[in-house]
């Protein structure tokens, strides 16, 4: 199927992954020269770089892709709600602000594009570790270094046991200990932004359940990079597919896996 002016999803992952590679750059140059941390009136951080970041991608995008509907993290803060249609780009600038304020570097950028209700493509980049992770779901995912690029997939449970990758805002969430109980979990890491479904579409990690609140912009992205690796991410409570287009955007408990 081709989109806005002739462009295939190939092509519309090349324009994600070139803002998100963008944004990234400009992400690291403020942190090099320095910012301020201001919060929201939800109590959550931004800075400089997050709206820096939105520029860049969202002109971008609206520029190459017009006739799609850019769903952005600061734009929703701001109270500029695009009209609902079937496909549309979700953008989070900067997920993991609080890493990024805090000098951590598991911070990234994220924009996934949408289409009846499903993620199906899209780019994270991971700035401060030089990595950028893209996949086009039934079609394949990668991961771009310096060393190069190359395919990336989800693994089976190795013998020793789940390796489980969970947020580090919720590190001592009592749900999370309550879930993995009676698993074989080998080991627990916890990170911050969407990174970590990228450990598991690459192989590395196994399980990432998430039980504090999310947003559709901080998940799009990172769940078509781990679904085109072969990975899923569905409902706690009912088994279902995580999907897009709620009312206010926000994600009910998912749990991300490697291959069953």
């Amino acid at each position: 199927m081709r989109y806005a002016r002739g462009m295939d999803d190939a092509a519309l992952l090349h324009l994600a992954a070139d803002l998100a590679r963008q944004a990234g750059a400009t992400i690291l140059a403020i942190r090099t020269r320095g910012f301020d941390t201001r919060h929201k009136a939800d109590a959550s951080p931004v800075t400089e770089a997050d709206h820096a970041a939105e520029t860049l991608i969202v002109a971008g995008l609206r520029r190459a892709t017009p006739d799609i509907p850019v769903v952005a993290e600061e734009e929703i803060a701001a109270g500029h709600v695009p009209d609902r249609a079937a496909s549309f780009w979700l953008v989070d600038p900067l997920d993991g602000t609080k890493e990024f304020a805090g000098g951590l570097d598991d911070f990234a950028v994220c924009i996934g594009l949408v289409r009846d209700g499903r993620p199906v493509l899209g780019a994270v980049g991971v700035p401060a570790h030089g990595e950028l992770f893209g996949g086009i779901v039934g079609q394949g995912a990668f991961k771009r270094t310096t060393a190069g690029e190359r395919r990336i997939s989800a693994r089976h449970v190795p013998a020793a046991g789940l390796d489980v990758i969970a947020s580090r805002a919720h590190a001592n969430d009592e749900r999370l200990a309550a879930y993995l109980a009676g698993r074989p979990v080998n080991s627990v890491l916890n990170v911050g932004s969407a990174l970590k479904f990228c450990r598991v579409a690459e192989g590395v990690a196994d399980l990432y359940p998430r039980f504090g609140t999310t947003c559709e912009w901080d998940t799009g992205a990172a769940q078509a990079v781990l679904e085109a690796a072969g990975g899923a991410v569905r409902v706690i409570e009912t088994g279902a597919p995580l999907g897009y287009g709620k009312p206010d955007w926000r994600n009910p408990h998912f749990v991300a896996t490697g291959l069953t």
